[in-house]
């Protein structure tokens, strides 16, 4: 069973954009995109969505 977590080696601030990509199994590059223009469009709401998922999903653990 796949889980979403934040990821620990695709990560540029938090992990949740390359956590998303990877339990997609989606480029990163797309989420990440998606997220700026809809932090743009959303006047910043998905920055508290951002803050809230760092937050509640879990770090990858470490292999």
């Amino acid at each position: 069973m796949k889980k979403l977590v934040r990821a620990h080696h695709n990560r540029m601030i938090g992990g949740i954009c390359g956590g998303l990509g990877e339990y997609f199994n989606v480029d990163t590059t797309f989420i990440r995109l998606g997220f700026v223009l809809g932090l743009f469009m959303s006047f910043g709401t998905m920055a508290v969505v951002y803050l809230v998922g760092m937050v509640i999903i879990p770090t990858e653990e470490r292999v």
